[in-house]
């Protein structure tokens, strides 16, 4: 029996300026099929399917679903074709409910009948197995659940095409098997699925077919089943690319930076890390793991002078084995005291960069105070912003072109880099590969691999659990703001960090 093509693009482009996002694409998806979209950063995955959503419009090519030519100029108009795009940063109101949150912005004749609404996303996720309670405010929600309500909102809406950007990147194993589940749930019901993601194990567990892009342009499809890793890295790259993390023995550690009994409380009184200890050693990365917003952001902003503690201390270790207390101090003073702290941040543009400056003047914010006579320093960021530009192939135009324009992954490629070129002797990092292709993301492990071995103290906040336990010597593990673990990197095992992430793991090794 031949399958129902669901979606069939036929020489889709999209040009911004000079840039050619996607150059004459030409792809198929079925239902009953879960299709994984790979590709480097700027391959142009997200504007393809931002395309596909209404978020852009294609500017030559044509657009079929169901067999049938359509325009789609709006979200509206996906909505109307069945389509649903679920984003990696939910969509969602805090104060309001799941039933709520799936109700808003739907027409309905009379006043709405909230149960009613309660009552058909209850049946909705019996249908597929979610785990949702309607009437559960979203602020008390985790962050499985809460994609679990992003996803009932489409299908509520009567989406039978859906697709997911970086479903996973925040989930525990346990978490993404579940979600797993639910999506061949739905592909068992002839829905056709498109996910975007950078995990190549998860990409070979879930789905059918694998489209791959380069450059804004199509290179193939491949069934899963005839696919590895290596395979799939060697072409969105366009050559043999080595998928290897080498991890050397930590060489004469040496005590950079104890945190003891540090506590933080929010500006809404509620307690964010209760009594965390912990040590970083010069020549070892410290991987910390936890679901998201168990600690992880304000753990690394205390240390770096950015989030008030409420109780604890955080003491660092100077060259000549002296001792200075960081609590109390603002970043300014830590950097005045000659303390080498360098910090990437969760939100890049939010605090990392400025989207309005270009390369020269983001790497301008280390130095702007090292000019002379009142003038700043311009040559020498200039230069470094060249380094990183040709190092980590950063996509842009030129290097005074607003960062705000370039994609995601190429905004973390120029802040990872400015940081690491500080040469600190402790480099804090938040997610410093999230939303990178796998070829970038394996040379920040190689970047950061060389700090250890210059005997710098790396702590590695991450969420690819497959990525800690293959490059961080130990991993301390957080559980609602508290330390549930730490375990040895090499020894590990994904499944036992996940467990220790919902506080369920038995022991603490060293």
């Amino acid at each position: 029996m031949e399958r129902e093509v669901a979606i069939r693009l036929e020489d889709i482009t999209k040009v911004f300026g000079e840039v050619v996002a996607n150059s004459h694409i030409n792809l198929e998806v079925y239902r009953g099929e879960i299709l994984s979209l790979l590709g480097e950063n700027g391959s142009g995955k997200t504007t393809l399917v931002n395309m596909l959503s209404g978020i852009y419009f294609p500017d030559g090519g044509r657009i079929y679903i169901n067999g049938e030519e359509v325009m789609i100029r709006s979200p509206k108009d996906a909505f109307d074709l069945g389509i649903g795009m679920i984003h990696q940063h939910f969509k969602l109101v805090d104060i309001l409910t799941a039933a709520e949150n799936v109700a808003l912005g739907l027409k309905e004749t009379g006043r709405y009948d909230i149960r009613a609404v309660a009552k058909r996303v209850k049946e909705i996720g019996d249908k597929y197995g979610f785990q949702v309670d309607p009437n559960k405010k979203i602020y008390e929600m985790s962050v499985s659940e809460k994609q679990t309500v992003e996803i009932i909102k489409v299908l509520y809406r009567g989406a039978d095409i859906l697709i997911l950007d970086e479903p996973t990147a925040v989930l525990t194993p346990q978490e993404t098997e579940r979600l797993f589940e639910v999506l061949r749930a739905m592909r068992g019901d002839n829905k056709a699925i498109i996910i975007i993601t950078h995990k190549l194990q998860e990409v070979l567990a879930i789905s059918d077919k694998v489209a791959v892009l380069r450059k804004g342009k199509y290179i193939g499809t491949v069934k899963t089943c005839d696919a590895m890793p290596q395979s799939l890295t060697d072409m969105m790259v366009g050559q043999a690319t080595t998928l290897h993390i080498n991890r050397t023995e930590p060489v004469n550690p040496v005590k950079l930076l104890e945190v003891k009994g540090m506590s933080v409380v929010d500006h809404n009184h509620v307690s964010k890390l209760n009594d965390v200890s912990f040590t970083a050693y010069g020549g070892e990365i410290l991987g910390i793991a936890g679901i998201s917003g168990c600690g992880q952001k304000e753990l690394l902003e205390a240390i770096a002078g950015l989030q008030p503690v409420t109780e604890g201390s955080v003491l660092y270790y100077d060259v000549d084995g002296s001792e200075e207390e960081l609590i109390g101090k603002t970043p300014i003073q830590i950097q005045d005291l000659g303390i080498h702290l360098s910090f990437v941040p969760e939100d890049r543009l939010g605090m990392g960069l400025v989207g309005n400056m270009g390369m020269i003047g983001n790497m301008m914010l280390r130095s702007f105070k090292k000019g002379r006579f009142g003038f700043s320093d311009r040559k020498s960021p200039a230069k470094l912003a060249e380094q990183i530009k040709e190092d980590l192939e950063v996509v842009t135009p030129d290097i005074s072109v607003p960062v705000r324009q370039m994609s995601g992954g190429n905004v973390q490629k120029v802040l990872v880099g400015r940081e690491i070129c500080a040469n600190p002797r402790v480099l804090l990092t938040a997610y410093a590969v999230r939303g990178l292709d796998i070829n970038t993301a394996y040379t920040i492990f190689k970047l950061l691999n060389d700090q250890k071995e210059k005997g710098v103290a790396v702590i590695y906040v991450g969420e690819d659990l497959d990525v800690l336990v293959e490059l961080c010597d130990r991993i301390l593990v957080l559980c609602g703001g508290e330390v549930s673990g730490l375990v040895d990197g090499k020894t590990a095992t994904k499944e036992q960090i996940g467990l220790l992430m919902t506080k369920r793991g038995e022991g603490v090794a060293e």
